[in-house]
């Protein structure tokens, strides 16, 4: 791609394309949206892979328009929540979720899977979190080089989803997978028949255990309540294997990348793991800056639905628009020295990498509680691995992913 040998700087704002994967691989992302909310804060791209869109970067635009959501439609039918149209992400199949669904069809749905998140809820896992993550990390290598991300990020947000779901502990590495495929551009664009596989299979297995459950007295896992709701109870299957999709990648990608952030942030900032050990009452809010700096949500998609002005541009219905958190939560309108992390900023909660509005993440709370709990028992045993190798990213517009982190111990 002729772009990726320019700057920034160098690329007229009109042939600015945002969207460019490597620009989250090898993090120039950030230069990219600080010059988008400069010199043009809501920005045409006319051609991009993914055919023309809006970008949104400052973050009080973003919230405006999540408000909106009769002008400014999450349904699938229009093209659903990220920058790739949901027909051309499945292969003209169609999954359907509450996140891509507009009020009033998405309240009812979300209402019933709320109950697993609320603060009595929360309370009654943190316990669990708590004794699986220090066991987790009592049985680190030491001495020796590993992957953070896998033997850390990835191993704590997966039992927690095998936990949510009450899913078969033996297989729980299958939630991982199917993650990892849905979300995946690569596979989108490289391997759509593999990726295709393995959602089915995906929708194969929880089809199982969604009959055995049925027949089964209602439990507080996830799959029970829905079985047992007026909202959710008769899903149809692409229903049905939009919701799976939607809280199984929920549950894994904001938890886990904001874990791995952690070693990313301190390690760029090591200053902010002193203020952490010095101070224990920081860890709720340094949780919180590390999910700002981090954005494990890169964006999210709205279609106009109709004809509409915002800020003196003309919207047309049709017209997609690219809501980038990525480059709200360093906006310097909000987060005064944004790129930098600092685990005492004062509105670090003001972050929207769990959105806005009628979207906002129902599990913010319970990928909080997470990332806090890891960061205690780092804290107690004063674990701070040495980083020991580059730190490589995912080449994804929509997770901002981190694959690889090199430590020792």
């Amino acid at each position: 791609m002729a772009t990726q040998l320019q700057s920034n700087d160098e690329i007229q704002l009109e042939d600015l394309d945002p969207s460019e994967l490597h620009r989250f691989a090898d993090g120039s992302i950030h230069k990219t949206m600080q010059r988008l909310r400069a010199e043009a804060p809501i920005h045409y791209c006319n051609d991009s892979p993914y055919g023309p869109f809006w970008s949104i970067t400052k973050h009080r635009d973003i919230i405006e328009i999540e408000a909106v959501p009769a002008t400014y439609s999450s349904d699938s039918a229009n093209g659903g929540i990220s920058i790739i149209d949901s027909n051309q992400a499945l292969e003209g199949s169609t999954m359907e979720s509450f996140i891509s669904m507009d009020p009033p069809r998405h309240t009812a749905k979300r209402r019933t899977v709320a109950p697993a998140f609320t603060p009595s809820e929360i309370e009654r896992l943190s316990t669990s979190i708590g004794e699986r993550t220090s066991d987790l990390l009592d049985n680190l290598p030491r001495g020796q080089g590993f992957n953070w991300v896998e033997r850390v990020s990835v191993a704590l947000t997966r039992d927690m989803l095998a936990i949510l779901f009450d899913y078969p502990w033996e297989e729980r590495d299958n939630l991982i997978k199917w993650s990892d495929a849905i979300t995946s551009f690569e596979m989108i664009e490289n391997q759509p028949q593999e990726r295709m596989a393995m959602i089915f299979e995906m929708a194969t297995t929880f089809h199982k255990l969604w009959d055995q459950r049925s027949k089964a007295e209602p439990a507080p896992d996830l799959l029970s309540m829905m079985i047992h709701s007026d909202a959710l109870g008769h899903m149809d299957a692409q229903e049905f294997l939009g919701n799976m999709a939607l809280l199984i990648v929920g549950g894994n990608d904001t938890t886990r990348n904001s874990m791995s952030a952690i070693i990313a942030g301190f390690s760029q900032f090591p200053g902010e793991w002193q203020k952490l050990l010095d101070n224990e009452s920081l860890i709720p809010n340094a949780a919180s800056e590390l999910i700002r700096w981090q954005s494990p949500v890169a964006h999210m998609r709205r279609t106009v639905v109709e004809d509409t002005e915002f800020r003196g541009h003309k919207f047309k219905a049709g017209d997609k628009v690219i809501l980038w958190y990525v480059s709200a939560n360093r906006d310097e309108a909000v987060f005064k020295n944004g790129d930098q992390l600092l685990i005492d900023r004062e509105n670090a909660r003001r972050h929207l990498s769990f959105g806005y509005g009628v979207h906002r993440c129902v599990g913010a709370r319970l990928a909080e509680l997470q990332v806090q709990i890891l960061l205690s028992e780092m804290r107690a045993r004063k674990l701070m691995p040495e980083l020991i190798g580059p730190i490589r990213r995912a080449e994804n517009s929509f997770i901002s992913g981190i694959t690889e982190l090199p430590v020792r111990l």
